[in-house]
C-alpha cells in the first residue's frame, strides 16, 4: 500500500479521540476540526518512522496546537496564570484516581464553561490528565513545565470544577427544544416553530442586531415564526453564560448571539445580541 495513503488511514483511524481531545481544550467543534486538521498537516510534514506510539504523538499535536490556539485567544485577557508564573507548590491532595478521572463526565455542560475560564496551561493538564489519562510526565514537555508542576495545573482546574454548579434535570428536555427551534427555522417549518414558542414570546434585538437584518421587538408566536422561518442556516446551539442559546459564527468569527428563555417546553423569551463589546463580555460555548 502507498505510504501516505496507509499514514492517511492512520490518521483516519485517530481522529474521533483527537476530535474528542480538542473539543474539550477548546469547546467549539469549528476550532476543534481547525485543530484536527493541523495535526494532519503537521503528521503529513512529519518523519514518523521511529514513532512507536502514533496515537500518543498525535494527541500531542493536537494538544499543542490547541494549547496555541487558546493561548492566542487568552491573551485579549486577563490571563491569571501566564506562561511566566512561577511553578506551583507540590502538594499531597490524596484523592481518588479513578474519581478524578471521570469528574469531567460527571460535571458534564457545566465543565465547558468552567475549563472555558481556566489558563490555557490548566486546561490542557485538565483536559489530557483527567479526561484522557495521559501522564504528567507527557503533559509537562507541552506545557513547558516539570511533571510536578503540571499535576498542580490539572490540581487548580480541578478544584474549580469540582466547585462548578451542576447542570439542573431539565436541561437535556430544553437543549431539544432550542434544537427543534433551530431545525424548524432552517427548514422553513412555520407549524412546526408555533410548536416550540410560546403564544406570547417576545423577541428582542440589540441596534447592532437590528443593521443586520433583525427587527427591534417582535411580539407573539406568529410573528416570530414568521421572522425565523427559512433561518438560522449558519446557527449552532450554545451555551451563553451558562445558559442555554444559540450562536451565529461564520468562518469562526462569532457575529450574534441570541440568548434564550425556555420555559414549559416552549421558548418565552429570545434577545439577539451583535454589540461586539457585548459580545466580547460573554462567554460563549458551542455545543457539539
Amino acid at each position: 500500500m502507498d505510504e501516505k495513503k496507509l499514514l492517511a488511514e492512520k490518521f483516519e483511524a485517530n481522529r474521533s479521540h483527537l476530535r474528542s481531545v480538542a473539543w474539550r481544550m477548546l469547546g467549539s467543534a469549528s476550532e476543534a476540526e481547525d485543530a484536527v486538521q493541523e495535526a494532519w498537516l503537521r503528521l503529513a510534514r512529519s518523519d514518523t518512522s521511529e514513532v512507536g506510539n502514533l496515537t500518543g504523538w498525535l494527541t500531542t499535536v493536537v494538544a499543542r496546537v490547541c494549547l496555541d490556539m487558546l493561548r492566542s485567544k487568552k491573551s485579549r485577557r486577563e490571563d491569571h496564570l501566564d506562561a511566566d508564573s512561577p511553578e506551583p507548590v507540590a502538594v499531597d491532595e490524596g484523592g481518588d484516581p479513578e474519581r478524578e478521572i471521570v469528574l469531567a463526565d460527571s460535571v458534564g455542560i457545566a465543565l465547558m464553561v468552567v475549563l472555558d475560564t481556566l489558563a490555557p496551561a490548566e486546561r490542557l493538564a485538565f483536559v489530557l490528565h483527567d479526561m484522557f489519562d495521559v501522564p504528567f510526565e507527557e503533559i509537562a514537555p507541552i506545557v513547558g513545565r516539570t511533571p510536578t508542576a503540571a499535576r498542580q495545573l490539572a490540581s487548580r482546574a480541578r478544584r474549580r470544577v469540582q466547585g462548578a454548579r451542576q447542570p439542573d434535570p431539565d436541561f437535556a428536555r430544553r437543549q431539544q427544544v432550542v434544537e427543534a427551534f433551530l431545525a424548524a427555522s432552517r427548514g422553513g417549518d412555520f407549524q412546526a416553530l408555533l410548536a416550540v414558542l410560546d403564544p406570547d414570546v417576545v423577541f428582542r434585538a440589540d441596534e447592532a442586531a437590528t443593521r443586520l437584518g433583525d427587527q427591534p421587538e417582535l411580539r407573539g408566536a406568529a410573528a416570530v415564526a414568521q421572522f425565523f422561518q427559512g433561518r438560522a442556516a449558519t446557527a449552532h446551539p450554545a451555551l451563553v453564560d451558562g445558559a442555554l442559546g444559540v450562536m451565529v459564527a461564520p468562518a469562526g468569527k462569532l457575529l450574534l448571539v441570541l440568548r434564550l428563555a425556555v420555559d414549559g417546553g416552549r421558548i418565552t423569551g429570545i434577545e439577539a445580541v451583535a454589540d461586539p463589546d457585548r459580545l466580547a463580555a460573554l462567554e460563549v460555548v458551542e455545543l457539539g
